[in-house]
């Protein structure tokens, strides 16, 4: 079995910013920095940028369904008034 570094950072950051562990801005620092140590290919960076992009779509959706969602409870009470 053999172990694959450029994997496990590319995995690693991905997994990171999902978890909220690290922001998304310092992943993508540090998936330039990887990149400029040969620790990771520049399809890997792409692949941390649309992770993130996708974790920012979905962090967005989410924020709007909540915020709907708290204008739906809070109608009644404003027509009431």
């Amino acid at each position: 079995m053999s172990f694959d570094l450029s994997e496990f950072l590319t995995e690693g950051l991905i997994s990171s910013v999902n978890n909220g562990l690290i922001p998304s801005d310092l992943a993508t620092v540090y998936a330039g920095n990887y990149l400029v140590k040969s620790l990771i290919t520049q399809a890997q960076v792409t692949q941390v940028s649309d992770a993130i992009k996708a974790y920012k779509t979905a962090q967005e959706a989410a924020d709007k369904a909540k915020q709907q969602d708290a204008n739906r409870t809070s109608a009644p009470e404003d027509i009431l008034k």
